[in-house]
Order: structure tokens, then C-alpha cells, then sequence
């Protein structure tokens, strides 16, 4: 049976008429900022399934613009995002398109432009202002950014999982989540490991810098 909070049956304190549509899409993009960093020039919203279909009437656009600006979902800005995205001069397009059965009805890709590169999240909101991150830059992975997240990716070996809930636990943190995702074709595995606790710059080395992760990467949320 699966387990739910009180967070998600009541949903979150909010500004907005549908906790999907809005809440859940203001914490995509906040989410989705602390991943891939504020200095974006530009920013597109790709709207699928029945965001797609349903996005300015639910206000979806405003929450999604909002959470890119950093908006909490009870922040009574989001009503007046595209008024303060012009103010701050922000670049921003939303655009419709069929990302695949595989993502819930409720889902963004928000794909930010930088001087030197793109970078993008895949986001689903899943009911009652809850989201799920679900793919970074083509990663496959999944979180609800309720807690500070270490994201590994590396060629399947033994030992990984062992070697960093060791670092964590000798340093006193508790894992709240641990999951993986492995590509059989390529035999490449994603490692999404959920944390109690801000990660201590001292750990990150051993963890964040470690040669054996092709990718890594730690979001505090």
C-alpha cells in the first residue's frame, strides 16, 4: 500500500484554483531552478498531456513562471508572474508537444538557455501540490524535492550504494530515500539518493567528486 502525508491528502497552502495544476507546477520549476542554476538568458515551458490542454485556464503558466522566479506556491505574486517576469526581464516562450506515454498527464519540460549550453528537467505534478522531478538532461530518475537529493550515474558495479550510504551514515545523516534506475541497453545506472539533511561541504568530495560517477550532482531544495 502506498504511503501518503498529510501534505498529500490536504495539498499546500496555495495561490491558484487546482493543486495539480498549480501548486504542483510552481514546485516543478523551483525545483527545477536550484538544479540547473539562475543564470539562465531564457526559458521554455514545453506543456504536456492535459497541462497542455488546460494550462492558461488553471494557471498553470503563471505558476510555472512564478516557480522559475523563485515564487512559493502560497506567494500571492504568482498571480502577477508575467507582470514581474517583464519587470526582471526575463526571456520565456510556453509551447505545447507530446512528450511520450511513459509521463503523467501533468507534466512540464522546462528547458533553460545559458550563454554556453541548454539544460533541461522534466517535471510531473501528481496530485495535491505534489510533484515528481523525473528526468534531468535525458537522466531518468525520480524525487519529490521534500529533501536535499545527491544524484550519481555510473556503469553498473558493485559496491556503489554501500560505498555512499557509508560516507553518509559514519557523518550521523539518515537516508530518507535511496532508488535506482538502470539503463539495460547501455548499462549505465542512476543513483537518486534522498538525504535528512543539508549536505556538509567536507562530505561532498568523497561523494560529489568521486571518479567513479560519469555524472553527479547535489540539489539543495
Amino acid at each position: 500500500m502506498a504511503e501518503f502525508s498529510i501534505y498529500d491528502v490536504l495539498g499546500p497552502i496555495m495561490v491558484g484554483p487546482s493543486s495539480s495544476h498549480t501548486a504542483g507546477a510552481c514546485r516543478i520549476a523551483q525545483v527545477a531552478l536550484k538544479i540547473c542554476g539562475r543564470d539562465f538568458k531564457s526559458v521554455e515551458f514545453i506543456l504536456h498531456g492535459s497541462f497542455a490542454a488546460t494550462y492558461k485556464g488553471h494557471g498553470t503558466d503563471k505558476a510555472l513562471l512564478g516557480g522559475i522566479q523563485g515564487f512559493d506556491t502560497y506567494d500571492d505574486r504568482i498571480r502577477y508572474s508575467f507582470e514581474y517576469a517583464e519587470e526582471a526581464g526575463i526571456k520565456y516562450s510556453f509551447k505545447t508537444a507530446d512528450l511520450g506515454e511513459e509521463y503523467h498527464p501533468n507534466t512540464v519540460k522546462i528547458v533553460f538557455h545559458y550563454d554556453d549550453r541548454d539544460e533541461y528537467v522534466i517535471g510531473s505534478s501528481i496530485g495535491g501540490g505534489v510533484m515528481e522531478i523525473v528526468n534531468i538532461n535525458g537522466i531518468a530518475l525520480r524525487f519529490r524535492g521534500e529533501f536535499p537529493v545527491i544524484l550519481l550515474q555510473y556503469p553498473e558495479q558493485k559496491g556503489v550504494i554501500a560505498y555512499v550510504s557509508s560516507v553518509l551514515l559514519s557523518s550521523n545523516y539518515n537516508i530518507e530515500s535511496i532508488n535506482t534506475d538502470k539503463d539495460t541497453l547501455k548499462n549505465i545506472v542512476t543513483l537518486t539518493v534522498e538525504i535528512d539533511k543539508n549536505l556538509a561541504e567536507n562530505l561532498k568530495p568523497a561523494i560529489i567528486g568521486s571518479d567513479r560517477f560519469t555524472f553527479s550532482k547535489y540539489v539543495e531544495v
